[in-house]
């Protein structure tokens, strides 16, 4: 049970892993497993529901937090499936655009961080990424890609999108570069055409900055978030790494608290 005490303290306790010769703009705390969204600020809008209850998790393909909890993810959506509880996967954009400098001190940063999760989660890492000379951390067309196939291929969303944190945190591919993706839409029976022209238009561009736009109006401030949503009531049940047998036991009690 420790992963539920650590949603706990998500809650209420903030620990920003900085290097000390430059600030790092993506902040993952090794503590709770939660990557933060840069200059958060919480919106408010009105939001009609359609149903009595779903489950909403809030990730990036990017975030190697939301790498190192997708067996758990994975565990949750059958568990929603069994439950006849609509499961919502929406991107939330950790660092939309990039912009950090692929700088010595931010490899150390990353690698050190990736050896973090795999050791709490077990997920695999290939650290080959590290020896390149350039790479923007720019996690917009990851998010955008697994938009399109929500689009077009619904069904197979939550599958396209472990995959796409499979072939960067595995096989040190660039998630920016359009032909990252064949290979997934081929081992997916995706039409590689039909993802590339959605892909690339600009209804698709829209769409993924709606999906930032939402997350922060459920009031997310990092990823992977998974929230409950009773009628009209949201709970935030995991802000941060935690195991499948923790959030279920969440849901549970709140499902028995609401019925």
């Amino acid at each position: 049970m420790r992963y539920f005490f650590a949603l706990i303290l998500a809650l209420g306790y903030t620990s920003k892993t900085i290097s000390q010769e430059e600030q790092i703009l993506v902040q993952c705390d090794p503590i709770t497993g939660l990557c933060e969204i840069p200059d958060f600020e919480a919106t408010e809008k009105d939001i009609v529901w359609n149903d009595d209850e779903e489950l909403f998790y809030i990730g990036d393909p990017m975030c190697s937090w939301c790498w190192g909890i997708s067996p758990q993810i994975n565990a949750l959506e059958r568990y929603a499936t069994q439950e006849q509880i609509k499961f919502n996967l929406l991107m939330g954009g950790l660092r939309p655009g990039g912009g950090q400098d692929w700088s010595k001190s931010f490899k150390r940063f990353l690698e050190h961080h990736w050896h973090q999760v795999n050791k709490t989660s077990g997920q695999p890492f290939d650290f080959s990424i590290f020896k390149k000379d350039e790479f923007n951390y720019d996690t917009e067309p990851a998010c955008r890609a697994v938009i399109t196939v929500r689009t077009i291929a619904p069904d197979k969303t939550l599958t396209f999108y472990e995959l796409v944190q499979y072939y960067f945190y595995v096989e040190s591919k660039d998630p920016k570069q359009l032909d990252f993706y064949k290979v997934i839409c081929e081992k997916l029976d995706i039409d590689y055409q039909t993802f590339s022209d959605t892909f690339n238009s600009e209804s698709m561009k829209l769409a993924t900055q709606n999906d930032f736009i939402k997350s922060r109006e459920l009031g997310v401030r990092g990823f992977p978030s998974i929230i409950y949503r009773h009628k009209d009531q949201l709970y935030t049940i995991a802000s941060g790494y935690t195991e499948f047998e923790d959030l279920k036991a969440v849901i549970q009690k709140l499902k028995s608290k609401n019925d």
